[in-house]
């Protein structure tokens, strides 16, 4: 598509659209921090406990991020692209850490290695240990965000695999290249702008993440922020140390703007190319397995059995469980309205950074990620000032609760939509208008079928979190809509942990079966 080519109208007004709703925060936090006296931010920024605690988040942030794709590259790879046993089953299986609550997952981490008390303790004590080594810190931290946040460099992974054209990889074979330099020379470096998306969802998550380095006892970034918000009272300060995080942010998005490829990662010549054929594991079938059960067993079933633990406990001593009917409801509705309009919105804004490329689209799409990165609280809080002044009749609403999911998690959206999208040859498009198309029957008929999997990937990732976010649901959802995240939070905050298990339960049991659901409408390869 060239680029002297106007973009379509409704393209730049959903882009303007998108535009507004993510400088809302930033507004918000320059607002609240110039009252912030000059000697008091000089304190916040350079105190050496402050500086501290950003080099931890930091260097949290980018071990996370390498350890999820030592991760998520071979877990893409064996359920796309090999005959691997129940493919289906393991992608959904590995998918599934996502849908844990951060908090959750840690708490079972911590229940079965804390150095004391913990499941495997108790089984070793007969041998006479009597404390296993600390969970806490560094590796907790890193060994509990790692599991729970890799899916999302995961889904970006398979869909970029999925658009692949074999013949690439048919030609190298042809060349006298085997499976392994095939992999290294063709199919890898196509696979870098997923690489870089998913990437920076996971380091993104991880600095801006609160539950787990909480409960794995590790000073991280997000701590002092709601220290101040919460302990002091103090949304100024708060403010003042959000934008330093924003500030964070902001180098990262241009250290990946410098590193980015300006190649052409161009696969899908037509919508209905040959699928590649499965790649024989022969010996390496019983190691794959092996590899997709351990990671699934620390990621799910591990959780899940510290979870069926607290809901075993509660049935022997015939607990009252709450109705969880209307929560499901509630976080079923609000989740699929944020996928889907997360997602119409997240298109114009991933069409329009790939084929009709400008300072301004880039911009609006870089900062897509700022909002990603900074803590859902300060989304939050930012929507309660403008909705509870300018904006009363929005205020405590449905529309305004799936406003702030919108800003939170746009990015994941458009980061796995814009990757198919580099994948599509834009003569195709270019020949269905010579042949008399309309831009939007391009887009309807051309485009979108060749970017389905990213726009699936992308519904899937948006519907999950919405299911286990917890700061905007709390402070802007409409009096009485309480969803599974929130029982969840109100159950632990009163140590009710047959009902947060039971809700815990919900929370995967709905994950799964939307899994499931768009699975089945993909072409099976």
């Amino acid at each position: 598509m060239s680029k002297a080519i106007r973009p379509p109208l409704f393209l730049t007004i959903a882009a303007v659209v998108v535009a507004i709703a993510i400088t809302l925060p930033l507004f918000y936090l320059v607002f609240r921090a110039a009252y912030v006296g000059s000697e008091e931010l000089r304190q916040l920024f350079t105190r050496q406990q402050n500086l501290i605690i950003l080099f931890n988040s930091v260097v949290l942030m980018l071990t996370v991020a390498f350890f999820s794709a030592l991760i998520s590259v071979p877990l893409a790879f064996l359920t796309v692209r090999t005959d691997l046993p129940k493919r289906r089953f393991w992608l959904v299986l590995t998918t599934l850490p996502l849908a844990v609550p951060s908090y959750v997952g840690s708490f079972a981490l911590i229940a079965a290695f804390a150095p004391r008390g913990s499941f495997v303790q108790l089984l070793l004590a007969p041998l006479g240990i009597e404390e296993l080594p600390s969970i806490y810190g560094w590796f907790g931290a890193i060994f509990a965000l790692t599991l729970f946040t890799y899916p999302y460099m995961l889904l970006s992974l398979r869909s970029a695999l999925q658009g692949l054209d074999p013949s690439l990889e048919e030609a190298a074979r042809s060349m006298g290249y085997n499976s392994r330099e095939t992999f290294i020379m063709v199919v890898l470096p196509q696979l870098y702008p997923s690489l870089i998306t998913g990437g920076l969802l996971v380091a993104l998550y991880a600095l801006r993440d609160f539950g787990t380095p909480s409960l794995m006892q590790f000073d991280a970034f997000t701590q002092a922020i709601f220290v101040q918000y919460k302990a002091s009272f103090n949304r100024d300060a708060a403010a003042a140390l959000s934008l330093m995080l924003v500030t964070i942010v902001m180098f990262i998005l241009w250290l990946e703007y410098r590193m980015r490829s300006r190649a052409g990662y161009y696969t899908r010549g037509s919508a209905s190319f040959r699928p590649a054929q499965p790649i024989k594991l022969g010996v390496w079938k019983l190691p794959a397995l092996a590899f997709c059960a351990l990671i699934s067993f620390f990621g799910v079933v591990l959780p899940l059995i510290t979870i069926s633990f607290w809901l075993i406990q509660g049935l022997l001593t015939d607990y009252t469980f709450i109705d969880l009917l209307q929560p499901t409801l509630n976080s079923i509705t609000v989740a699929g309205l944020a996928a889907i309009i997360t997602t119409l919105f997240a298109l114009p804004i991933a069409i329009l950074s790939v084929r009709f490329p400008s300072k301004i689209i880039a911009l609006v799409e870089r900062s897509t990620y700022i909002c990603f990165g900074v803590p859902g609280i300060v989304v939050a809080l930012s929507l309660v000032f403008f909705g509870a002044n300018y904006l009363p009749f929005l205020y405590q609403t449905l529309p305004m609760l799936i406003f702030a999911y919108l800003i939170l998690f746009l990015q994941q959206s458009v980061g796995t939509v814009r990757t198919s999208l580099l994948q599509v040859n834009p003569q195709v498009e270019e020949a269905a208008r010579s042949l008399g198309k309309s831009s939007w029957q391009t887009l309807k008929q051309v485009t979108l079928p060749l970017v389905t999997p990213g726009i699936l990937s992308g519904t899937i990732l948006v519907f999950i979190t919405v299911m286990k976010e917890l700061p905007a649901t709390m402070l802007l959802s409409p009096i009485g809509f309480d969803t599974l995240a929130v029982e969840i939070w109100k159950a632990t905050e009163n140590v009710d942990f047959a009902d947060a298990a039971a809700a815990s339960l919900m929370i995967l049991a709905v994950s799964m079966a939307s899994t499931f659901i768009v699975l089945s409408q993909e072409k099976a390869n």
